[in-house]
């Protein structure tokens, strides 16, 4: 059962969650990931701290460490991904840069070992024993079904990319410097223990810190060591750094990360081009011409900022009574790029329709709704200022596994349906219902109402109950 599961602030826990903690440790011991659903997982992953804990106390705030002594766990912890497994997945063929880093920390600056092409096993091993070497093996998740179904589950559970990186250290060694990230990152212990220092984050937020002294990026607020089965959060920005103790033959964690570029910011720049595109459909004020010269200015001209202002306010004004921003890349880019379902096989079951065929008197419901989007935006087909709106279904039913997080390598192709703007009240129809019959969509004829259907239907989205 759970042995520790505490806050960690300046060193210390807090009583308030101390306390939760004790009743949760008498209330019985941690079972297994539970995959039943994205947020059974993740209530899973950070048990016994409550998800509601979670968020309101740690969550883009400050460090939880999660300790266990629970056998069971550390069992599959382990069987997540071994130092072993390297040799199965060098004759795979793998890379590097693409595929594994080998690296080490040298007098506070980070020494790169790599060589060039393909990886040979061999070799890896006598860097990684001869050279004390780390390996940093990028996005397992692509070979290693357990992880793909980890965070196949955290994406749905997030709504954004969960990316992941083994690192495999030598014992008395350290691989990277102190640096820090611009994700929320979860670490998993795997394999032997891990030493680890985390500094405060605030200088962090001006530029990466790779270079000694450590006198620079102050004092560490938290120094502690992690084991088989436990479990590190901390938020994006915190710079931390980790080694392994001498008098052990190494040690392997694997860093879960989300939420980059997830930010308000990010999601205000994504959605302002919609909302400015259809309120100049309306205002005349928008569409008229910006003062003579203004793009030669130095500096924006005052009046020129009080217009824009004005603009702005109305802007808010507008965005207070829409239900629906128009996402111009977020949404799609995340679909484009996450990680298909999990499930056993090659896929193939998930690229061809089965069971009934849907009718007009059928009862229908969605499947994998966690893998699709609905989104409404301007006909791609138009190029002219009067483009008419279009409701957009994309899905990660084909999306390939392999090239998951991996780049200029990823897949460059979206999957998915579009209607007209008519079908998208009886889209939602469909989305916001666990069934529902097709004579009741919100079509004005029944053959708009079989067509739908069917088209989600033959694109592996629906099944008839």
């Amino acid at each position: 059962m759970p042995k520790k599961a505490k806050p960690v602030e300046n060193g210390k826990e807090e009583g308030a969650v101390a306390s939760k903690q004790a009743k949760v440790e008498a209330a019985g011991g941690l079972s297994a990931l539970n995959f039943d659903s994205p947020g059974g997982l993740f209530a899973s992953l950070i048990s016994p701290i409550k998800t509601e804990t979670f968020f309101k106390e740690f969550w883009e705030q400050k460090p939880l460490l999660i300790q266990r002594d629970d056998p069971a766990l550390t069992t599959y912890y382990q069987s997540l991904f071994r130092l072993t497994d390297l040799k199965s997945l060098c004759s795979q063929g793998v890379y590097y840069g693409r595929d594994v880093n080998v690296c080490r920390c040298v007098l506070g600056k980070k020494k790169g070992l790599n060589r060039v092409g393909r990886v040979h096993f061999l070799q890896l091993r006598k860097d990684f024993h001869q050279k004390r070497a780390t390996i940093q093996f990028h996005q397992p998740q692509r070979f290693k079904d357990e992880l793909w179904r980890i965070q196949e589950k955290l994406e749905c559970y997030f709504g954004s990319l969960v990316g992941s990186n083994v690192y495999m250290t030598p014992g008395g060694t350290q691989g990277l410097p102190p640096h820090y990230d611009d994700v929320e990152v979860f670490i998993l212990q795997l394999e032997g223990e891990k030493h680890w220092r985390l500094y405060p984050p605030t200088v962090a937020l001006a530029r990466e810190y790779s270079v000694e002294p450590e006198s620079r990026i102050g004092t560490p607020t938290h120094d502690f060591t992690l084991k088989p089965g436990d479990l590190l959060y901390f938020p994006r920005g915190t710079i931390h750094q980790a080694v392994t103790p001498p008098g052990l033959a190494h040690s392997t964690h694997v860093t879960i990360s989300t939420y980059q570029n997830s930010s308000w910011g990010d999601f205000l720049l994504d959605s302002m081009p919609g909302l400015v595109f259809d309120t100049a459909k309306e205002d005349m004020a928008l569409r008229s011409g910006i003062p003579l010269q203004l793009l030669l200015q130095v500096e924006t001209p005052t009046a020129a900022r009080r217009r824009l202002s004005g603009f702005l306010r109305s802007l808010a004004d507008r965005l207070e009574g829409t239900k629906e921003l128009l996402s111009s890349d977020m949404k799609k880019d995340f679909v484009l790029h996450r990680l298909p379902p999990y499930h056993v096989g090659d896929g193939s079951e998930l690229l061809t329709p089965g069971g009934k065929l849907p009718r007009l008197d059928s009862i229908v419901s969605l499947k994998f709704k966690d893998h699709i989007i609905l989104t409404v935006g301007p006909d791609q087909d138009q190029s002219d200022e009067a483009q008419e709106k279009m409701v957009y279904i994309y899905h990660s039913l084909q999306n390939r596994r392999e090239t998951h997080m991996m780049g200029k390598e990823e897949e460059t192709e979206t999957h998915g349906l579009r209607f007209p703007l008519s079908h998208v009240e009886a889209l939602k129809q469909i989305w916001n219902s666990s069934a529902i019959s097709v004579k009741d969509l919100k079509l004005t004829t029944d053959a708009e109402k079989e067509s739908l259907v069917l088209s989600l239907w033959t694109e592996c989205l629906l099944q008839v109950l």
